[in-house]
């Protein structure tokens, strides 16, 4: 019989590039520590993007846009990614890279604009008559059939909920049944009934069930206080973008014709102009009325020198629009050709107009120090144990060639450091395998010695 240990009931998340990133790691005055909330070194760039937090919470910075320009591997979108860790989950961010305009299925000012309503935020409020509570009791009560037939159908569902305060039993319509299964409700969740739509929205699992060994993660929340029966202010967040696609949607028959029609139809499809203008006119209504206020979020497009100039343009219109996000652009570009022209050059492959209206950050090439600091934090998320002969040469590797192909040895290094039977990685690891992996220099290189051997 094999018995394993569990060590722990959270699912496994896979590491990504910048998955130790938690914020932009400045104390309370703004200014950058060297090390801190996962970012090293790029002070005045981190500091820079601190005093763009404030101007966005403070909303003085909508419809303004800021460049992020360095050599690549700078860490451009690791601080983008920390600013919107510090503006926290509420305020939407929406990352893209500016190849992605160039979509066969639409418009490339489409895809823009669809990025750019994807990153304003409506948070809609609104006072409803609920009953909220701990679901105590779920007895569905079964009726004959009216149709006839030996099957029953379910007449009401009898619900038992409790708060801090008291408990109530109700007798719910059939159709909220649904509702109560689609949401999985069962008893000791914590549950509100929207009394006038009869919409049921699970919050999590009581907290008193927390002490229960359960598999699956759960999210465990306080007993309700008041009554059971009372009024809420129910806070919605939605973006521009759900509320285009929500009135997009042709609402068809459930027929057979109908959803083979819709089957047919291209996978995206366009927004009108008039239709945004529709809801822009609702959304602005709700805003005067005060029953909805309107959250500025970040639209991040990375790799901006691959926009050309007819998007470059549309971008002008879209910064001047009186509903705008705050856009971040990244680029690793010097002077270059702008795409979509011959002969135009420009910094960072970008109209001088539109380089005109933007903050620009300057991120610098990482020293030696801060490259092996980078490298030992890498090594702390990915639970690598690594001597301290090994940091140094990864750095000394850094600095010849760049920081991503010496975080990129230490995965490889570990698998060779496994084979050997060590739990530590060696700068013997590193040597074997830097010297079986080629970095783009040395690969570079090669090609220009041996070029007569490759095929034109």
């Amino acid at each position: 019989m094999k018995i394993e240990e569990v060590k722990s009931t959270v699912r496994t998340q896979r590491i990504a590039a910048h998955s130790h990133v938690k914020g932009l790691g400045l104390d309370e005055a703004g200014s950058a520590l060297q090390s801190a909330a996962g970012l090293v070194g790029q002070k005045a760039a981190r500091e820079a993007a601190g005093i763009v937090v404030d101007l966005i919470k403070s909303k003085k910075m909508a419809g303004r846009a800021l460049l992020l320009a360095g050599p690549p591997g700078t860490g451009k979108t690791a601080i983008a990614l920390a600013i919107a860790q510090e503006l926290g989950n509420k305020v939407p961010f929406c990352p893209m890279v500016g190849s992605e305009v160039f979509s066969n299925e639409i418009k490339k000012t489409e895809v823009l604009m669809e990025n750019f309503r994807r990153s304003i935020g409506l948070r809609i409020r609104e006072t409803k008559e609920v009953y909220e509570g701990e679901v105590t009791e779920l007895t569905p009560v079964e009726t004959e059939n009216p149709m006839g037939g030996y099957g029953k159908t379910i007449s009401n569902v009898v619900i038992g909920l409790k708060t801090a305060k008291g408990t109530k039993q109700l007798k719910l319509d059939p159709s909220i049944f649904d509702a109560l299964q689609k949401e999985k409700v069962e008893v000791g969740d914590v549950i509100y009934i929207e009394a006038n739509s009869g919409a049921v929205k699970r919050q999590g699992r009581s907290d008193t069930f927390a002490t229960e060994f359960d598999l699956e993660t759960e999210e465990y929340v306080p007993l309700p206080k008041g009554d059971v029966h009372k009024k809420k202010e129910v806070i919605q967040d939605v973006t521009l973008h759900d509320l285009d696609v929500a009135n997009a949607r042709p609402q068809g028959g459930q027929d057979v014709l109908s959803m083979v029609g819709q089957l047919m139809k291209p996978k995206k499809t366009e927004i009108t102009d008039k239709l945004r203008m529709e809801i822009n006119k609702v959304v602005n209504k709700y805003i005067d009325q005060g029953i909805a206020e309107l959250v500025p979020g970040v639209l991040f497009i990375d790799e901006i020198h691959m926009l050309d100039l007819e998007t470059f343009t549309y971008l002008h219109k879209s910064l001047e629009s009186p509903i705008a996000p705050i856009v971040i652009f990244a680029t690793n570009r010097g002077r270059c050709v702008i795409r979509g022209t011959t002969d135009i050059v420009s910094p960072h492959g970008i109209p001088l107009d539109l380089l005109d209206r933007l903050l620009i950050i300057r991120t610098l090439l990482y020293s030696t120090s801060d490259m092996e600091q980078i490298i030992k934090l890498r090594a702390q998320t990915e639970g690598l144990q690594l001597e301290d002969p090994a940091f140094a040469r990864l750095s000394e590797i850094g600095t010849s060639s760049t920081l991503r192909y010496a975080v990129q040895l230490l995965t490889p290094a570990h698998q060779m450091c496994k084979v050997n039977g060590r739990t530590q990685i060696t700068k013997d690891d590193i040597e074997d395998v830097h010297s079986l992996f080629l970095d783009a220099k040395r690969s570079s290189k090669h090609l220009s010695e041996k070029n007569n051997k490759f095929m034109l």
